[in-house]
Parts: structure tokens; sequence; C-alpha cells
């Protein structure tokens, strides 16, 4: 047993603490974050030996939100925690993707990180205390890391940045930068933003990057009095014999290669290469010797031409877009869809419109329980060419879906206004870099095909970096696949012409400066700006209709005290109506029913069913009801539903009666007026008022009778065909 110690900061107001030793003893090391009231655990676990045949850095980091930390039980059948949520599955993401950078890329012992949330006080995220923890983590155990690691949300609310903002704060916020930092420079960031400036933006990282230091020192401080002594780090040595015999062999023939105009032909030749290279060398080299020579010539190349020569992969500028083709309206009965293509990548995305009712439920920690804008990813493996397992949603589907999804939630009208569901999917069809920005593209065009009136287009890049010695780099815009390979970063950025809607940063170096980061901005709205000007040649504004595929939705106010009436006993008035009808109601809690169908008659006839159950009877109004009792002074009828008057047997007609069988009977269908509504409520009717308002025959003025008998009002024998059992 291990004895608790604690470290403390006060971080923008509030308390952060690191404890260890007092929760999970056998793990390599554990490390409690608390941050208000929001707990999570952070572990890490080192395998004894390296897997055989592993050739990459074995890192694997699991979030396990846990219910009871926001005092709630599990949905479902089993009424436990099961997969993953997609917030969880991002916040593996988010955690990822700011440490891996700093382990060694030769290590080859599987390294688990797991961060379990174990108290939520839905006012500081859990998510950047993963990364706190599993940073401080690492930074006590005996796995080399080159961090530790801050990291911290940047919001800007009533025209001010403000370092971790509260959750409930940041609903308001125009800007929600989650920024990772080391304490030399910035390694990873995400954003979401509403049309956000490049230069509030770039402040925002500078003012991120600083705040994190004191959580870096919180770190450091921690590791400094517990840590466990360091591995020595792993290299790959290869001989200067085999680099020296690699170089010789390839000469020329791969700058030759590099000028190829696909990627399919670039890596038909490399691959080729290859196999005569190991064939030359085999018998003197090591194959993996061979082939890491081998990769590091390519990289050596690519990164070279770059920056002595400005030259790229396929012969383009620094700053050059690929040929870009847009098209909408490319498939036939969906409600709306667009293709776009750069260069190699091309997407497509099929928007589908439905009630509300069909909204996402989130069974989480957090404060959403459902969300209407829906964006899903696809990234089959016909569209790299491979051929791999099919129908598995991995991570990178998940996190480039949800990229694309805030990129445009900003200009997506309010529920509001809109009162539809609405789903996106971006079918990845050919891959050759970018393929989340260029869904942005396809999905914004999507939209405009579906008729949606959107606040404004919104187009999205990404920009490349190759860093040299001293200092020296170059900023590429709209890499491809193997710069992304090669090269130290990318950076996509998406937002409309007004400002910046979205942002991801991903690096493969131990963190780039806040200048080159804040440089890269301009040139990616100069990319962002061609496209979007492409796109609009295509489709300028949305269309005036939506498709005659896609529902119709309505919307009626009704008043509180009706909600019942419409709602009726167990639901049942409501079901009825839907049943009726054959349109979709949906009633939220303000009072605002929403009517939906793709026949706009079902729709209307919901409507009208609806409007009958909340109009209030009127003095001179004219209603056709239907007589539901029959007394000897007179006939009660229900003028609306649920809503009864009396017609006296004196205003039954405009001739003297005697009974008042002679004139109505139940189920018949009359039209009467509303002469008065008395102090106590009750409604008077006249069928000879209503005759005055009406140019009727005296034959018009008998009573529709339900089971469609002839007029006369003594008829007897009616036809048999015709008779009700």
């Amino acid at each position: 047993m291990t004895t608790s110690q604690s470290f403390e900061r006060i971080i923008c107001g509030r308390k952060l603490t690191l404890e260890t030793g007092k929760l999970a003893w056998q793990a390599g090391a554990a490390v409690t974050v608390r941050y208000g009231d929001t707990v999570v655990l952070s572990t890490v676990c080192v395998a004894p030996k390296a897997r055989e045949g592993t050739d990459f850095l074995p890192l694997t980091v699991d979030y396990e939100e846990r219910m009871y930390a926001a005092g709630k039980i599990p949905g479902g059948f089993l009424r436990r925690e099961g997969r993953p949520s997609e917030e969880a599955i991002l916040t593996d993401r988010l955690t990822d993707r700011p440490l891996r950078p700093l382990l060694p890329k030769a290590w080859r012992r599987e390294i688990q990180l797991i961060s379990t949330v174990l108290a939520v006080d839905k006012e500081n995220d859990p998510s950047i205390l993963s990364v706190i923890g599993c940073s401080a983590a690492l930074s006590l155990s005996s796995v080399p890391f080159e961090g530790p690691v801050g990291i911290v949300h940047v919001g800007y609310i009533n025209d001010e940045l403000v370092v971790n903002p509260t959750l409930v704060e940041l609903q308001n916020s125009k800007l929600d930068l989650v920024i990772a930092s080391t304490k030399k420079a910035v390694i990873m960031m995400e954003a979401g933003a509403n049309e956000i400036s490049e230069d509030i933006f770039a402040q925002a990282i500078r003012l991120g990057h600083e705040a994190n230091q004191e959580i870096i020192s919180l770190q450091e401080e921690m590791a400094q009095a517990l840590g466990q002594p360091k591995e020595e780090v792993p290299v790959i040595e290869i001989s200067a014999e085999t680099k020296e015999a690699v170089s010789a062999f390839i000469g020329d023939r791969l700058d030759k290669a590099f000028t190829l105009p696909t990627k399919a032909e670039r890596i038909e030749t490399i691959d080729s290469l290859k196999q005569e290279l190991v064939e030359a060398l085999k018998e003197d080299h090591s194959e993996f010797d061979i082939l890491e020579a081998f990769d590091r010539e390519v990289r050596k190349l690519i990164r070279g031409n770059i920056l002595t020569k400005g030259e790229r992969v396929s012969g383009r500028q620094l700053t050059e877009v690929r040929p870009l083709i847009c098209e909408v309206g490319v498939l036939p009965r969906v409600h709306g869809s667009a293709l776009f293509s750069r260069g190699e990548t091309q997407i497509l995305t099929v928007t589908t419109l439905g009630p509300i009712k069909k909204e996402q439920q989130i069974d989480g920690l957090g404060f959403d329980e459902s969300k209407r804008y829906i964006h899903h990813y696809n990234f089959p493996p016909f569209s790299t060419g491979e051929a791999k397992r099919a129908g598995v949603t991995g991570r990178r589907e998940y996190g480039h879906g949800a990229l694309a999804e805030r990129a445009l939630l900003p200009v997506v009208p309010t529920g509001e206004d809109f009162p539809y569901t609405l789903r996106l999917v971006s079918e990845a069809l050919s891959s050759n870099g970018s393929t989340s920005m260029a869904s942005c593209c396809a999905s914004t065009m999507s939209l405009m095909d579906a008729g949606i009136k959107i606040k404004a287009p919104v187009a999205g890049i990404s920009i490349g970096l190759v860093t040299g010695e001293d200092g020296k780099y170059a900023l590429l815009t709209d890499i491809e696949g193997m710069e992304d390979n090669y090269g130290d970063m990318d950076y996509k950025i998406a937002g409309t012409a007004e400002g910046i809607t979205a942002v991801q940063l991903d690096m493969k170096p131990k963190g780039i400066s806040a200048d080159i980061l804040i440089d890269a901005l301009g040139q990616a709205r100069e990319a962002r700006m061609f496209i979007l000007d492409k796109m609009l040649q295509t489709i300028s504004e949305s269309k005036p209709e939506l498709s005659p595929y896609a529902p119709r939705m309505y919307k009626i106010a009704i008043p509180s005290d009706k909600i019942g009436t419409v709602i009726g006993p167990g639901g049942k008035t409501i079901r009825a109506i839907v049943e009726g009808s054959k349109a979709t109601v949906d009633i939220n809690n303000e009072g605002i029913a929403i009517i939906g169908s793709a026949d706009e008659a079902s729709a209307r006839k919901a409507m009208d069913m609806i409007d009958a159950l909340i109009r209030d009877v009127e003095v001179g109004a004219i209603y056709t009801g239907k007589v539901t009792r029959v007394m000897n002074f007179g006939a009660f009828v229900e003028v609306l539903p649920g809503k009864e008057g009396m017609v006296h047997i004196s205003e039954l007609a405009d001739y003297r009666v005697d009974k008042v069988e002679d004139v109505v009977k139940i189920g018949d269908e009359i039209t009467v007026k509303v002469t008065e509504i008395d102090n106590q409520g009750r409604v008077n009717l006249s069928r000879r008022a209503a005759f005055s308002n009406a140019s009727e025959t005296p034959q018009d003025r008998q009573p529709h009778r339900r089971d469609n008998f002839s007029h006369a009002p003594r008829r007897s024998n009616p036809p048999q065909n015709n008779r009700r059992f």
C-alpha cells in the first residue's frame, strides 16, 4: 500500500488537484484529477514484452464514462454501460493526439492509458482532465515521455477571451478552443466557433498556450517528487553500409516517381522500386533495415524538395489547391445530394430530413440529451484502393464526422426556424488528402441542394507543414496523403467568408510554435475563399423549395391549458390524430406541435384536427356538428371536439317543430350558429339562425344523416345495402 500525496494549483479561480497513491495501486502509475467537483482517474500500464511483428508505437487510449458520475442509471435493457458513446470515442482521440508525438516512435511494448470518469459537476469538462491525468501518469511512469502536457478551453464571451469557462458559459461562447501544449510549443488543437475572425483565433492560441504553463508546472512538481526512473529510449539503428547501398541503388528513380500525376502511379512505381531494392540487397542486409533506409530516403527527398526547391509531390506550388469539381443533385429521390472532388479526393454527401422525433437520443454525462443535426462519415476501403474489412465504424470515422458536423453547425437553421431533424452522410469515395475538409464542402452544397436555408456556405482546407534547420519552414495548402505522411502537421481549418467555424490540428513533431500556426491561418483563409467561389459557381443559393420527397413540417402553438386536451388520456387523442391523418405529431414542453408528412394533405388534416381541439367556441360563429343527444326540449350538438351546445326545439327549423325527432336524430350532422354563451359557460345554438347566413334551399336544410339515408325526415325502410349493423 502506498501513501497518498496531492499537488494543487489554482487554475482560473478553481482548484486543480492531482493525487496519486490512493487509487489503483497495481497500475504502472495512477493519477486522480479533480477540478471543481469533476473527478477523473487516469492510469497507465505497460506490457513487459513487445508483441512479435509490431512495427509501430502500440499506444491505446480508453475513456470510460460511468453514468453514476452524473447520478444517472444507464438506459437500455441491461441498465449498465456498454459500447462507448460518441463523446467517449472523441475524448479517446482528444487524449491520444497530444500524447502520442511525445512518446518514442521506436517503442514496441504496448502502452494502455485508461481514464475513468468518477464524478461530474456539469461545470468542468472531464475530457480535458483525461488529458491532464494521462500526461501526469506518463510523467510518473517509467515510460520515456517528453511531456508533461497542459490543456485548457479558451472561450470568447462578451467580446473577451476567457480561459477555462464553465460548460454553462461555453453555451454562450462564440469560440470553444481546446488547446494542448508542452512547455515549449503547441501540440494539439481543436475548436468550434461561430464565424470567429482569424485575429481573435490567433489571440486565443497565444492565451491558451500561456495558460497551459501552470498546469505543466504542477505536473513537473509531482513527477520530480514521485516519478519513477525512466527506461532507456529505444533507437532504430541502421548501418552506414545499408544506407549507402540503398541510396546508390535508388539514384534518381525516386525523383521520377514523384513527377507522376496520380497517386496510384506513384505508389505502383515506388512499390516496384522497393521490391527491386529488397531483391538486390537482401543477401547482405536485413529486409527491415533496407525498408527503413528506403523510407528515410523517401522522407528526405520529399521534405528536401519542398524546403529547398518549393517543389511538391505532383508538381504543385506551395499554395496551390488541386483542381475542383462540384456537382449537386447527383442522386434521384434523396432529399439533397452533392459531389465534391479536390484532386483525387472525392466526397459524396447526402442530406435526409425527418421529423423532430427522429433526433438522436444521447445517454451521456453532459447537458445534451438529444441532437437534431447529425453528421456521419464513412471511409470504405475502396476509397484508398485497398481490400480490407468493411462495415466497422472506426474512431477516425467518428472524428471526421464530428469535425464536419461542428464546422456546419453554426450555419444550420435552428429548430425554431426549421423544425426538422437533419442527417448528413459523407461517403469518402476516393481519398488522397483531407477527406474531412472535403466533407464540409460537399455537405454545404448538399444542404443547399436540399433547399435548406443555411446562414452561409462553409468550406474547409488542410494546411501542411515541413520544418527544416535554423527555423526554416514551408506551409503547404491542400496536402496530399504522401505529404501528410511525411510532413509535420495536418491543420484543418473550416469556415465561411466571415470567419472560422471549426479547427483540428494534429502533428508529428513534439510541438509547433504559435507563430507558425498563426501564419497558417491567413494561408488557409485564401484557399477557403477560392474554394467557396468554386462552390458558389455551382449553386449560388439554397433551392427555393424542399425536395418533393422530403417531409413537410408545420408548427402550431398550443395554449398550455389545451396541451392535455390534444394529447388525451394516456395519449389516446394524439394517437388518433396520427392514425387518422397518417402524419407525425410531436409536442414539446412549451406546447409547440410539429406536424410532419411527405404528403401535404395528411399534414393539413392533422393540423385541422388539432385546430379543432384547441379552438374555443365563439358567439356568432357557424359550425357543422354532430347530434350527440336528443331531449324533449331540444338537441345537443358537438360543434368542436369535446365541446357541446344545445339547440332548443324552437330553434331547430324555420317552421314549428312538434317533436325533436321529426327533424334530427343522434348521429346527424347539422349546421348551427352560436347565439349565446351564458355566464356558466353553456353554449346555446340555433339551426334556424344558421339558415339566414347560408344560401340553402329548403331541401338542403335537412340534416345529413350518418347512415346516408334520404333527407326526408320520416322515411322508413331505407335501402338494405346501406343499413348499419
